[in-house]
């Protein structure tokens, strides 16, 4: 897990191509002009999800895991807090492959603050529960970068 200041994203250049791909991306496209749903950067490789939420109650936020991709979290409006936690300090519960997904249960091991000023990069060992509530619920915009590890 990397959770750090937009403004230092490119202290993280050189970790992988395909995180590269990503991160020059983020920092040199007008995220305002992304689609919601998928926007392609590099194939499937690396690309971008876009999309609204309001937060939630930490008891009605699930569990995500990847196999293939890591994220990059991205709020464009609003905040919210992300779980996290290893993947060997929770329970496995459901996998889709064809999604890209693995649901677990368990304890919140760290909670991230996110902000429009934040970005947190999240790999497969890292579990992460999304859309909760900082302070009370309320819209937040999201690009959710995905690129393949």
């Amino acid at each position: 897990m990397i959770y750090a200041k937009r403004k230092d994203l490119a202290r993280y250049l050189g970790m992988s191509s395909t995180l590269d791909t990503a991160i020059n991306f983020l920092m040199n496209a007008d995220l305002r002009t992304l689609q919601k749903g998928r926007n392609e950067i590099d194939s499937d490789l690396a690309f971008v999800n876009r999309f609204d939420y309001n937060t939630m109650p930490e008891e009605q936020a699930i569990w995500e895991g990847h196999i293939q991709y890591g994220d990059i979290h991205v709020l464009l409006s609003g905040c919210e807090k992300i779980g996290v936690s290893n993947v060997g300090a929770l329970q496995q519960t459901v996998v889709k492959p064809e999604d890209d997904f693995v649901g677990y249960e368990g304890a919140v091991e760290t909670w991230v603050p996110m902000t429009t000023e934040d970005i947190l990069i999240v790999f497969p060992e890292d579990i992460h529960m999304v859309k909760v509530i900082n302070g009370e619920s309320t819209l937040v915009e999201k690009a959710c970068f995905k690129f393949k590890v």
